[in-house]
């Protein structure tokens, strides 16, 4: 049995080894530099009712992990005959985060990059989808935007649940929307996607802690951003999970497909055997055809 560590790095060793693929054309949704839209266009020719992909990439919401290093998934899904928007969103800074014993983290000896900006991470990915049908209007014509899916992976999948539970939210949450969004459904890949499991387990060296500003705004601020809170949500979804998963263990997805039967909703669950995190989001690897097969699933 390979060490999981070693099989770890080497997955993402050849998740992030392809070039990044530059898109067809780029939107912004704000002033941020970080405020923008990637656009890629399906590559298989067609011109109507294609079905619109919204990636949301992963990195623990740092920015040493920008959109780039998802750009090869994204060309993935473009070429597979999807409409792709790629989103950016600001992320924590990558200035050392406070030491151990700290009260905005909670972390023992961290000392990183913190994880998100609150509450600009979460302001982004709501304003990115809200903008988003307009952008696509102009930027991905043969898109049907009845036939949109989120997708994220990692920190990303969480925020595609996320996003997804939007119309949830409690009556006078600036992130709530209108109305429910019209979505075909969520395949959330490997997502940080119940918070009180991941930081119990401190996955991703306590992000999750970090992300809603420290233990002692969890409980508070949580209830607005944990999808495992947010449910139920009307929304077909579906995680896609590998079982070998070190990074965010198999254990997180599973809690939140339990906390949506709790409330009343079935959250498909596909677990891949012999997968760790990265596969799922890596054009060379069998995985990430399985997450292809799942979008078309919802979209079509």
């Amino acid at each position: 049995m390979p060490d999981p560590a070693a099989r770890d790095a080497a997955e993402e060793a050849s998740a992030l080894s392809h070039p990044a693929v530059d898109p067809d054309s780029t939107a912004r949704y704000g002033d941020h530099p970080d405020q923008v839209i990637d656009f890629y266009a399906p590559r298989d020719g067609r011109d109507g009712d294609v079905p619109l992909v919204v990636v949301l990439h992963g990195g623990a919401w740092r920015a040493r992990f920008d959109r780039w290093h998802i750009t090869p998934f994204a060309d993935y899904l473009a070429r597979r005959g999807f409409a792709v928007a790629n989103v950016e969103y600001r992320r924590g800074g990558g200035l050392p985060g406070p030491r151990a014993g700290s009260p905005a983290t909670g972390e023992a000896g961290s000392g990183g990059p913190v994880a998100g900006r609150w509450p600009e991470t979460f302001d982004d990915v709501a304003a990115a989808l809200d903008a988003l049908p307009e952008l696509a209007a102009v930027h991905l014509p043969a898109a049907d935007p009845r036939r949109t899916v989120l997708t994220g992976h990692s920190a990303g999948g969480h925020l595609a649940l996320w996003a997804a539970a939007r119309h949830v939210l409690p009556a006078g949450s600036p992130w709530r929307p209108a109305r429910a969004p019209e979505l075909r459904g969520v395949v959330a890949l490997a997502p940080i996607a119940h918070f009180g499991l991941a930081v119990e387990l401190e996955v991703c060296g306590g992000a999750v802690t970090q992300l809603l500003g420290g233990p002692d705004r969890l409980a508070e601020r949580a209830a607005h951003t944990d999808p495992a809170l947010l449910l139920p949500t009307g929304i077909a979804t579906t995680l896609v999970q590998g079982r070998d998963d070190v990074v965010v263990p198999r254990a997180v997805a599973e809690a939140y497909a339990e906390a949506a039967a709790k409330a009343g909703e079935t959250a498909g669950l596909t677990l891949l055997d012999e997968v760790g995190h990265f596969p799922l989001i890596d054009p060379a690897a069998d995985a990430c055809a399985v997450v292809a097969e799942e979008i078309a699933q919802l979209a079509w």
